[in-house]
């Protein structure tokens, strides 16, 4: 489908439900502090960080490379445990879960999108967006459909049998955060997620994420050093070394500069088209990443086409 008016709106599957109240923020981290290693050889990729996300708040988190972003991600979706420090999502206390209640709680209420996809190279592009429905216990053919409509969101709904081998490294990162929206998770966290896309791509997801992302509750986390989106953030958080060292809307820090820089056109090229209204969001919450010093998200990215 192409015609905004007949896009499937994406439905809400049956889930355990999130926690409610507006009363909670989506996060709240406290002191949070992670450790590679031990003694002399040590990496200090957090050193006690302190951060608020509002419900219906898209924050940016911006650095040089290595300053610990993705580790700070990492730990507000439950992929990695603090040395030191709590985090709590939605209300939850994501340390005190013992590791099956954490992985079901990320299921139904964290999406990420990897810097790397994480896309299964077997799987089509509609099978991997299903994953995290089916994960959350919808039956087959109601998860193929939500993956699809969820493609046709993001400008893919052409490329719902396509292999991931078969797709350029924009739209692999298409599927990524149609995956991440599927389900309509309260959290959504994003690493990179225009790094492989060019600027008109790049602006369209964004608006799309902005949609979806901070409605009816929910919470937007980006990772990035695209300068070019960092006015539909609602605040910026910068980190150096570890530390969150300032936080400020766009207005406010643009004069002196936040560390990121614009990375240029990136090589997808196809037009997409422009995003619909949607119920929301999906994700890929439940995906392993591989502990990485100062933030390197330790993921292969799938095979791309050239």
């Amino acid at each position: 489908m192409t015609n905004t008016d007949m896009r499937p709106r994406l439905g809400a599957v049956a889930l355990s439900p999130a926690p409610e109240g507006g009363a909670d923020p989506a996060v709240v981290c406290a002191g949070l502090r992670k450790r590679y290693g031990e003694g002399a050889t040590a990496v200090h990729a957090l050193r006690g960080v302190d951060l608020t996300v509002q419900r219906g708040e898209l924050l940016m988190l911006v650095g040089p490379s290595g300053c610990g972003k993705t580790t700070l991600i990492s730990v507000m979706a439950g992929i990695l445990d603090p040395t030191e420090g709590s985090c709590r999502i939605l209300g939850q206390d994501m340390t005190a879960l013992a590791p099956r209640p954490r992985a079901a709680f990320r299921a139904r209420n964290i999406g990420f999108v990897f810097q790397a996809y994480n896309l299964n190279p077997a799987l089509t592009a509609a099978e991997n967006v299903s994953v995290p429905l089916r994960i959350c216990g919808a039956p087959v053919r109601e998860a193929m459909r939500k993956a699809e409509a969820a493609l046709d969101m993001v400008g893919l709904g052409d490329k719902v049998e396509s292999a991931p081998g078969d797709l350029s490294g924009g739209q692999q990162q298409r599927v990524a955060i149609a995956r991440a929206l599927v389900h309509e998770p309260q959290l959504i966290v994003c690493d990179e997620p225009t790094s492989a896309l060019d600027h008109a791509n790049g602006q369209r997801v964004m608006e799309l994420l902005r949609r979806v992302g901070t409605v009816d509750g929910r919470a937007l986390v980006i990772v990035t050093h695209d300068a070019r989106i960092f006015d539909f953030a609602d605040r910026i958080a910068e980190l150096d070394d570890g530390r969150v060292t300032r936080v400020g809307t766009p207005g406010a820090l643009a004069g002196a500069g936040h560390g990121a820089t614009d990375p240029g056109p990136a090589p997808d090229g196809e037009d997409m088209p422009a995003v619909a209204p949607c119920a929301g969001p999906v994700d890929a919450a439940g995906g392993a990443m591989a502990d990485a010093p100062h933030g390197g998200n330790g993921c292969r990215p799938s095979a791309a086409r050239p």
